[in-house]
This record gives C-alpha cells, sequence and structure tokens, in this order.
C-alpha cells in the first residue's frame, strides 16, 4: 500500500472516528442527566471513557495523517512548519467551534477529563510580550511609592575661612585697626658704659574697617511646623546658618583674590613663591580650590612619590610641603574649573571685625506662625599685603620628557 493508499485509508477511518463523537457526546451528556445512583455514574464514567479513548485515537490518527503528508511533500523543514501552521488552524477552528456551540460539536477537540486540551503554540500564537504582556505602567495605580520624609543634604566641600582670619571683636560699626609691620632694624654696637642709641620706633599701619549687615528672614506658618514629619525650625535654621557661612567665606575670599598674583605652571613655580618671595617670618596656608588641588594632589617627588600627604595637625587633614591645605569650591576665587590657591599667611593677611552674630526666633500671632531671622554683621579687610600671594595654574608648555 503506496502513501496516497494509506492516506485514504486513514481519511475513512478518521471520518468514521468523528462521525462517531457527536454521538457518544450526546449520550455521556444524557446519561449524566439521568443518573439517579452510582451505577448510573458508573455507567456515565464508563462511557465518557470511551469518548476520551476515542478522542486520544483521532489525535493520533492525524498525527498520523500528518507524517503522510510531509512525506509526499518531501520539501523538509519549510513544509513542516507551513503543515504545522495549517495544523494550528484546524485546533482553532475546532476550538472555534466546540466553543460558539456550547460544547456540543467537538470534532477535532481533545479533551483532558472536563476540559479541552489546548496546544502551547496555539495559546502562544499571535502574543507578543513586548507588547500585549503586562508591565509596571500598565499597573502603576496599584505600585506603592515609598517617600521618605527626612530630607538628605547635599554634600558640599565647606571650610569656614573665618576661623582662620584675625578675628577682633568689632564694638563701634566702624574702626581702625593697627598692624604692626615687620622690622628689619637692627640694634647699634655700643663700647662699655657709652649711652644707650635709640631703638627705632615701632611702624604701625592702620586698616580702616566699616562692618556692613547682613540679614534676612523667613515665615514659618505654624501649620507647617505641627504638621511636618521631621522637625521643620531645625532645618530652616541649619539652612540659615549655612548661607551666613557662604557670606563671610565669599567676603573673605573677595579679600584673597586682591592679593599679588602669581603663576604657578609647575611645582618649582611653587617651591620658588614658598621659598624665596614670601617672607620666612609668615606662617604658611594654602587655600586651594578643587580644581588648584587637584593639581596639588598630582605632584611628585624625583623619586615619584606623591608630595600630598595625610596630616593629622592640619585642620584638612591635608599637607604640602609642610603647609596645610585648605580645600574651597572654584567659584569662590574665581568660576567652575579655574584653578586658583592662596598662599600665605592667612591671619596676618586679613582682619575679620566681627560686629554681631544673632538667630532670633519669635512668635508672631497675626500671621499665626513664626519668624526666624538670622543676622550678620562684619566687615573684612586685607591687613598685610605681603602676608601672602594669590596664585594660578597654568598649564607648563614645557616638553616632558
Amino acid at each position: 500500500m503506496n502513501l496516497d493508499e494509506k492516506i485514504k485509508a486513514l481519511q475513512t477511518k478518521l471520518d468514521e472516528q468523528r462521525s462517531k463523537v457527536t454521538g457518544l457526546n450526546t449520550e455521556v451528556r444524557s446519561l449524566v442527566e439521568k443518573a439517579e445512583s452510582d451505577d448510573d455514574l458508573a455507567a456515565a464514567k464508563a462511557k465518557r471513557s470511551e469518548l476520551d479513548k476515542l478522542n486520544e485515537e483521532i489525535r493520533s490518527g492525524e498525527e498520523t495523517m500528518q507524517l503522510y503528508k510531509d512525506a509526499i511533500a518531501g520539501k523538509g523543514k519549510p513544509a513542516q512548519a507551513r503543515n504545522k501552521q495549517d495544523g494550528l488552524k484546524e485546533k482553532r477552528d475546532a476550538i472555534n467551534a466546540y466553543i460558539r456551540s456550547k460544547g456540543e460539536i467537538t470534532d477535532g477537540i481533545t479533551m483532558r477529563g472536563k476540559e479541552v486540551v489546548v496546544p502551547d503554540a496555539l495559546l502562544r500564537d499571535g502574543i507578543d510580550p513586548k507588547t500585549d504582556g503586562i508591565t509596571s505602567p500598565n499597573v502603576q495605580p496599584t505600585i506603592p511609592v515609598a517617600i521618605s520624609y527626612n530630607p538628605q543634604r547635599e554634600l558640599e566641600t565647606v571650610v569656614d575661612l573665618k576661623q582662620f582670619t584675625n578675628v577682633f571683636a568689632a564694638t563701634t560699626a566702624s574702626g581702625k585697626y593697627p598692624i604692626l609691620k615687620n622690622t628689619a632694624t637692627v640694634l647699634s654696637s655700643v663700647a662699655e658704659l657709652e649711652k644707650n642709641p635709640k631703638l627705632a620706633k615701632p611702624d604701625f599701619t592702620d586698616v580702616s574697617w566699616e562692618v556692613v549687615t547682613y540679614r534676612g528672614a523667613i515665615p514659618l506658618s505654624q501649620e507647617s511646623i505641627d504638621d511636618s514629619a521631621i522637625d521643620l525650625i531645625s532645618i530652616v535654621s541649619e539652612n540659615a546658618s549655612r548661607q551666613k557661612l557662604n557670606t563671610t567665606n565669599a567676603a573673605i575670599s573677595t579679600v584673597l583674590k586682591t592679593f599679588t598674583a602669581k603663576e604657578t605652571a609647575s611645582l618649582d613655580d611653587l617651591k620658588q613663591i614658598n621659598n624665596v618671595a614670601l617672607d620666612p617670618a609668615y606662617a604658611r596656608t594654602i587655600v586651594a580650590t578643587q580644581s588648584y588641588y587637584n593639581w596639588l594632589d598630582t605632584l611628585k617627588d624625583a623619586n615619584g612619590r606623591y608630595l600630598l600627604q595625610d596630616s593629622i595637625i592640619s585642620p584638612s587633614g591635608k599637607m604640602l610641603l609642610g603647609m596645610p591645605v585648605l580645600v574651597i569650591a572654584d567659584k569662590l576665587l574665581g568660576a567652575d574649573g579655574e584653578a586658583h590657591a592662596f598662599l600665605g599667611d592667612i591671619k596676618r593677611a586679613t582682619i575679620f571685625a566681627n560686629r554681631a552674630d544673632i538667630t532670633v526666633r519669635w512668635v508672631d500671632n497675626e500671621i499665626y506662625g513664626q519668624y526666624l531671622q538670622v543676622a550678620t554683621r562684619f566687615d573684612v579687610k586685607k591687613a598685610d599685603e605681603k602676608a601672602g600671594y594669590f596664585l594660578t595654574h597654568t598649564e607648563s608648555t614645557t616638553p616632558k620628557n
């Protein structure tokens, strides 16, 4: 028997089996509806088993039929793929007919108990997970959002430059501060019992200062204070204190920028200023912007060792060539990305006339809230113009070996 004959015989057998399915379905339903005893239910179950067996035989016969057709096609995997799609279409049509008939038409349907067996490929057919699947945005209303009510402070390099200046308490709105100049005069040599020669008089320079008032206030509603999940007054007070610190730092930085300017393109330039230009009597501190500090951090000695070292005695924890290094933001001595620094004796270089530093909080019944006021009164002046230099780093044009 050739393939065509096998297909014809198998098709006849499948047609006969499919014609029996409808009758068996009717018998099973009738037996179940009329069952009033265990024997009646047993008979219905037996008929159900007969129907399941018949459906299984039909499914097996359909697979064999497909095998025969694939062998005749002889086109390899593409034909198999097309036949697979055809088989899925037949299954889909059979399931649709079963649904529309409310279970009456079971041709081409495989049952497992009371459930219709649907091939996995048919379940996934035509479904694109990227477009048809459920993702987080689709169920956004059901996804909770965690909210933190304790604000995280933004990190920023902050150094209080005021502590390194010559701070004195100003008791008036303006005045003069005497600065004793360094003296180079030496004593005269005299013979025994000769009269003492005159000493050179100390030389003073008066630095004029005039207090400037910086202040501000912010009202806080009592409702915001009561209903806030955190200590709102503490947060606002901390912010106000930071604004005062920014104000004094800006004023001090403005004065530091007025000192004699020098360029440092190499480590030798920095050493020349430290060793020669600046009088040995002055203390030394480097106030460096972030960009200038980055250059300092790359300096090495002849053996390739980095010169910037950790130090427990330096306020910043860093030291270079025996000098403490303080780091501030670029914008305090210039613009972002510009490398500037002050090298010298900050305490001798600047005076800070401190008149008042006030933080006040009071209740105002008219607005049902509280006011927070901050005020600071001070002036910063250059005291000794020889006490330091304003440095700018420029890239060296000397070719590297």
